[in-house]
């Protein structure tokens, strides 16, 4: 069929307009962004605050993003095909949220090298996959102070989750911030092997305090410990978020981690096309880690010593593993004068000196 002219630059203008309005839909799609939770999003701890950095994310940005969580994603097989579905459904950006989902994660994002991925608290790299973790052995340290202060029987207790080097240097650095002011003080480590198990938790709690222990940290998830410490009328210290409302009277703070200004940045970065491979190890300098408000019941001499400490970790004036520090067998492992390297935190698998207890082989 012959064509006019007027007919042809129809067409053609019809087409160009067809584009241009594909192109705006295009545009317009939103970045599609996953996060994996080794819990449930209601544990009120660990997974509970990466929830609300994902809404934040939604906050912050609007319609210009879609998010997507998997909760209660077991570490193993169930992981990888769980980042798996999300990198091939078209998730553009993945936030893995425990340790043990680093080999599935680093697995799937060779398989996906146009999909970018984030991993907390790992530390194996690509090109498409960052690492990023607080430093929460900051907060230990500080509520450890406190911890030294308040005990009356010199027994502190310590709810460990896995033997990685992330609870390890939590539980010495809880003991070290005791004995900087409690030199009696010693702290019991139980291991529950769980991220988030409230029935194993709160038996480990009730052996501590079975053993005469008065105050007691956790690195878990559930607010279990606290719990059964608000029923015995012992101190607890919460995990990762404020878990006050499941102890008013035994709640003494909690080292909270808050990941949504970390969160923001890194899907800035990719609508912004300047994302890149990174490893970011942040604390209470840029607000990832910080102290819960303290239990009204807290000696105000106490709670005013602890946030000093906060202070001092947070302008850098003090260092939870500056020397000297011994390890269990009295043995000097961080001379005096010297400071533990960022290299030698993420390798720890030693306990300090005043830590009861050993690691499971």
């Amino acid at each position: 069929m012959k064509m006019t002219r007027r007919a042809g630059l129809g067409l053609v203008l019809a087409m160009a307009t067809g584009l241009f309005g594909a192109a705006q839909a295009l545009a317009a799609d939103p970045l599609k962004v996953g996060f994996v939770y080794v819990g449930p999003i209601g544990d009120h701890g660990y997974s509970y605050q990466h929830e609300q950095g994902r809404l934040a994310v939604e906050k912050h940005f609007g319609d210009k993003v879609k998010t997507t969580y998997v909760e209660n994603v077991p570490e193993g097989a169930d992981a990888e095909r769980v980042i798996r579905q999300l990198a091939a459904s078209g998730h553009q950006l993945i936030f893995t949220t425990s340790f043990g989902f680093m080999n599935p994660t680093v697995k799937v994002a060779k398989q996906f090298p146009k999909v970018k991925f984030e991993h907390a608290t790992g530390y194996m790299r690509a090109a498409n996959l960052s690492t990023y973790m607080a430093r929460f052995y900051e907060g230990r340290y500080a509520a450890g102070v406190a911890a030294g202060r308040l005990t009356k029987s010199n027994k502190l207790g310590y709810i460990a989750s896995f033997p990685i080097p992330e609870v390890v240097r939590g539980a010495n650095a809880f003991t070290l911030g005791a004995r900087s002011v409690n030199p009696k003080a010693e702290v019991r480590v139980v291991w529950v092997n769980s991220w988030y198990d409230p029935g194993k938790e709160r038996e480990a709690a009730e052996a501590l305090m079975a053993q005469g222990v008065d105050v007691m940290a956790q690195h878990t998830d559930s607010a279990a410990p606290v719990q059964a410490a608000e029923e015995k009328g012992i101190w607890a210290i919460g995990q990762a978020s404020d878990m006050s409302r499941f102890g008013p009277k035994s709640h003494l703070t909690a080292i909270v981690d808050d990941w949504s200004g970390y969160y923001i940045d890194r899907v800035q970065a990719v609508l912004d096309g300047t994302w890149k491979s990174a490893d970011t190890w942040k604390g209470f300098d840029a607000g990832m880690v910080h102290l819960a408000p303290f239990n009204p019941a807290t000696p105000a001499a106490v709670r005013d010593e602890a946030l000093k400490v906060e202070a001092e970790i947070k302008d850098h004036k003090l260092h939870p593993f500056a020397g000297p520090v011994k390890d269990q067998s009295g043995k000097v492992v961080i001379p005096a004068g010297k400071t533990a390297s960022d290299e030698d935190l993420l390798k720890m698998n030693w306990f300090v000196e005043g830590v009861v207890g050993s690691m499971p082989k």
